[in-house]
């Protein structure tokens, strides 16, 4: 284990995908985990599956989106385990469109659910790491973050956000022992990505473009991503901070 025992993480969007994988991981390290989402069903199928494997966690819905949900989020997670160290921030939406044809709501769903809800789960959640003495933050971005795709207005300017909001709050809470990095997955297949795909006039073609972006050549997959995701959280990672660490298969380094 990777020093994990007796810490306890919040993971937002944790019902499946990256998020899950992530949950896993930390469980797996020996961390107690508060699953939350807005999916109630699938969210506490993934606690019985982390009981199952010898862990220990327990679901909390909340939307991301929503401040009182992330208040209640990080108060029941210190309520019932009585400390908070580790938060994930990986809950967002995927809502295409160029910067012309993008709805002002889309636009605005897209920074709050993607963006802005990292800035709100951190500003409850750091409080209490300060209280311990040190802690933990790992932000999702994505490499559209940082190499441009066609259609991805909103999205690719909230993650781009992450990277900011993370280098600064890495910057603001390093003298409290709080660490905080982001990780930017390239193609990961998740739920969220089998939606784009079902959705595409031709799925096929769709994914073989997408994997041909990867040097590697194929997609990535959740716990992949997980992985790093506890290694960022952990002490194998203590002089590591204010970081964008892309798991992407090479996506961001290839040239056309």
């Amino acid at each position: 284990m990777r020093g994990l025992e007796h810490k306890v993480a919040v993971v937002t969007g944790s019902a499946m995908g990256i998020g899950k994988a992530a949950a896993a991981a930390l469980s797996q390290d020996g961390a107690k985990v508060a699953i939350s989402d807005i999916d109630d069903e699938t969210g506490r199928l993934t606690v019985k599956e982390i009981e199952a494997a010898g862990g220990t966690a327990f679901f909390h819905h909340a939307d991301v989106g929503v401040k009182r949900d992330i208040e209640n989020l990080v108060e029941a997670t210190v309520q019932r385990y009585g400390r908070l160290d580790i938060l994930v921030n990986n809950a967002a939406v995927a809502i295409s469109g160029r910067t012309v044809d993008l709805s002002e709501e889309d636009w605005l769903r897209t920074i709050n659910t993607n963006l802005t809800s990292v800035w709100r789960a951190m500003k409850y959640a750091i409080p209490h790491m300060i209280n311990l003495g040190g802690g933990a933050v790992v932000n999702v971005s994505s490499i559209q973050s940082l190499v441009g795709f066609k259609g991805w207005a909103a999205y690719a300017a909230a993650k781009g956000g992450v990277n900011a909001l993370t280098r600064q709050a890495a910057v603001d809470y390093a003298p409290y022992k709080i660490r905080i990095n982001a990780v930017a997955p390239g193609t990961i297949m998740t739920p969220m990505n089998e939606r784009i795909f079902a959705a595409a006039p031709d799925k096929e073609a769709l994914i073989n473009k997408w994997n041909s972006l990867h040097p590697l050549g194929r997609f990535g997959q959740p716990g992949e991503v997980g992985a790093l995701i506890a290694f960022l959280a952990s002490e194998d990672a203590s002089f590591i901070t204010g970081e964008v660490i892309r798991v992407d298969g090479g996506a961001a380094i290839k040239a056309d």
